[in-house]
């Protein structure tokens, strides 16, 4: 049975007791550690989901399938067996009820030309929790461009099936094609990527002015390497990007509206909900204590995803609109995730990496009307987007700053 069969399946056997036995134990772990943290916050508010749309436009079809014939395509099981980075970690991340982790090589750890933003799973593009038979995490890093050549982003691909506290890992560069059908070449992927969602063959990346790059694990090539400085289609009709041997390429994009003289929102995470009915995106703003003083609102929207063609779904008029909309106001939020209807938030808190109290927080709600509560120093320095692994209540988040780059994984029910 194929992964996506399978998932068809599957999708309507969760079990009604075992959600709500999950809910119940989140509330009492939840209640038990409310009382070690600050006081909850005011509610969230409540706005008009279906002010915010978007647009699908897609690349052209004839581009890509002329790059298929120029490529070796490859699946996403080989990359994960060509790993060739090996991590390891000098010392365990402090995160509150922590279930897992694992680190970078160290040359990846203690970079300034890269920095890790967004992550997602196996347990994102497929129910059954795996892709191609192994569990894989994703991680995307923005190039600094300290060199004076901008990379773009790359996309870390962990094999955990191969180790679990210290998964091999290959580094891909995403690309958006671009030449002639009779030249057919690609460039670089200019955006922050500070958060990123897999669903089935499919990877969106937040664009923080522009919605979402979604980018297709169907076309997956294997390019040229040698050379540090070449990207695309060269004079002698070799392809090469950046000396990464694999590329995945842009196949849509998915670009944000607003209605309603609402402002448009600012694309700075996106995860996946498998616990809603149909499955949806959560996507959150990060905006400073001073943008927050100057007027500026955060806000999370939840936006339904159709697992039949893997898009965004579109409403009964056929556009693509929020169908749960908040206002929160928290600052510096660098990722956002909901679970049977309770939204979380990590914050990043400053990086004074000697007070533990620069330590990322958790924030949490019940929506629509529950107030926001903060589990304090909860996840590491630098804390960066969410990630929920339904198969094992893993809540995932990763560090951002040079030295302290953990990928770790919390019980989320004991929130």
């Amino acid at each position: 049975m194929s992964p996506h069969d399978q998932e068809t399946t599957m999708r309507h056997r969760r079990s009604a007791l075992a959600a709500a036995s999950s809910l119940a134990g989140a509330l009492v772990a939840g209640a038990l550690f409310v009382a070690a943290t600050a006081p909850p916050a005011a509610a969230a508010t409540t706005l008009t989901a279906s002010n915010f749309r978007y647009t699908l436009s897609q690349t052209s079809s004839s581009l890509v399938g002329a790059l298929d014939a120029a490529l070796p395509n490859v699946s996403m099981g080989t990359v994960a067996d060509d790993a060739n980075r090996t991590p390891s970690c000098d010392s365990a991340p402090s995160v509150t009820n922590r279930t897992a982790y694992y680190c970078w090589n160290a040359g990846d750890q203690g970079t300034s030309d890269w920095y890790p933003q967004g992550i997602t799973t196996s347990s994102d593009a497929y129910e059954a929790g795996t892709y191609d038979g192994k569990r894989i995490n994703l991680v995307s890093w923005y190039d600094h461009a300290d060199d004076g050549i901008d990379k773009g982003v790359r996309i870390s691909v962990s094999n955990l099936s191969a180790s679990a506290s210290a998964p091999p890992y290959r580094h891909i560069l995403l690309v958006e094609p671009s030449g002639t059908t009779s030249a057919p070449s690609y460039k670089p992927i200019n955006v922050h990527a500070g958060g990123i969602m897999w669903y089935g063959n499919l990877l969106y990346v937040a664009d923080t002015g522009g919605g979402f790059r979604v980018f297709d694990l169907d076309h997956l090539w294997q390019v040229s390497t040698g050379s540090s400085s070449a990207i695309g289609r060269q004079s002698d009709g070799s392809y090469h990007a950046f000396d990464y041997k694999y590329v995945l390429p842009q196949t849509a994009k998915f670009t944000d509206s607003t209605a309603g003289g609402y402002a448009q929102l600012q694309h700075s995470s996106v995860s996946l909900d498998r616990t809603s009915t149909p499955d949806s995106v959560v996507v959150s703003e990060y905006r400073t204590a001073t943008d927050i003083a100057n007027g500026a609102q955060v806000r999370t929207i939840r936006v339904p995803i159709d697992y039949t063609n893997r898009y965004l779904k579109p409403a009964s008029d056929g556009i693509i609109k929020a169908t749960e909309a908040y206002r929160i106001d928290l600052e510096s939020v660098q990722g956002s995730t909901a679970i049977n209807g309770e939204f979380f938030y990590s914050q990043s808190d400053g990086t004074n990496f000697s007070d533990p109290n620069a330590d990322g927080d958790l924030h949490t709600f019940a929506a629509p009307s529950g107030a926001m509560v903060r589990h304090g120093n909860a996840l590491t320095v630098g804390s960066e987007d969410l990630s929920y692994d339904p198969t094992r209540d893993y809540l995932w988040s990763l560090g951002e700053h040079p030295g302290y780059r953990w990928v770790y994984a919390a019980d989320a029910s004991s929130f």
